[in-house]
This record gives structure tokens, sequence and C-alpha cells, in this order.
């Protein structure tokens, strides 16, 4: 027997069978970047910068999805998830990798060192020097200045994001 919860935009893709239903989960408030003036089109202006270059959009997917899954960040791990299949072609497995790439085989080596260099941005506090020399050679080494800077909005741009989703406790699949 299948039963489909009609509790959340999920609802349609989110079936149950023999379970109990999904618990819904609302936000605090109204997104934020929708209540300043000007929010949504910050945000917007900092992620179209990091399209200026010719870095691959697999690339940025990755460093999205790894930054919101380290922040826990429900409704981004979500919609970053989705881009890597829809846009990107990414098989299940290389998605689900994603949180222990260093294991996994299914990554690159300019894809490796924007996954390291995002999650030493996510966690500054965790070091004293956050991207050491050893990182940022190999950062350097892969990628151009330009594309570097891309990487660098990106991965900021992404936390601001999650920062703001979790503060609300944003959920996955609610626009």
């Amino acid at each position: 027997m299948t039963n489909t919860t009609a509790t959340s935009d999920l609802a349609d893709t989110a079936e149950i069978v023999d379970a109990e239903p999904l618990v819904e989960v609302k936000a605090r408030m109204p997104h934020p970047a929708f209540l300043l003036e000007g929010g949504m089109d910050a945000l917007t202006a900092m992620n179209k910068a990091t399209h200026s270059t010719d870095l691959p959009e697999a690339i940025l997917h990755l460093v999205t999805l790894r930054a919101s899954q380290i922040n826990g960040c429900s409704w981004c791990t979500v919609e970053h998830t989705r881009e890597l299949r829809e846009d990107d072609g990414a098989s299940d497995e290389r998605i689900a990798a994603v949180a222990s790439w260093r294991e996994a085989p299914y990554f690159t080596a300019r894809e490796r060192a924007a996954l390291a260099f995002t999650e030493a941005l996510t966690r500054l506090a965790d070091r004293p020097d956050p991207v050491s020399d050893e990182l940022w050679n190999e950062v350097k080494g892969l990628f151009s200045n330009k594309e570097i800077s891309a990487l660098l909005f990106s991965i900021g741009t992404i936390n601001v994001w999650n920062r703001i989703n979790a503060a609300i406790r944003q959920p996955a699949g609610k626009r």
C-alpha cells in the first residue's frame, strides 16, 4: 500500500510505503531575502558573479552542496543535489559520495581541490590558518585567479544562504 503525504511541497515526490507520514517542518519566519528591500537582489548578484568564468557548473554545484551539508541547510542540500542530478547528470553514487569525497573515486583533481577549499572556508574557526599554504598552492595550481575568485564568491554566497536558512529553519522543498 502506498500513502502519499500532502503536508509539504515535496508531497508529489515523497511517497511513503507502509510508514508513518512525514513530519511537517515550518520556517520560523518568512525568508529575509524577500523581506529586506534589495536582499534577494544582493544575493542574486553575488551568485551571478560566480558564473562570470568558464568554471564548470558541476564544480560550483559540488561546492554549494558540500558547504550546505556541512552547515546542515536542508533547503540548499536538497536544491543542490537536484542541480547535480538534473543539470550535470551526476549519478546517485557521485552525489551520495560528496559528503565523503576524500575516500570516493568519483571526483577529479580540480573537484577535490574545490571541495577541500570549500571545507576550509566553511569551517574557518576549526584551525588557526583556515586556508593553509599547501591548500592554497593546490588550488592555485589547478585554477586561474578568476576561477579562484568565482570559487570564493560561490563559497561565500552559499555560506550566507546556509546561515540565513539555518537561523529561520527554512525547510527543504519550501519556497
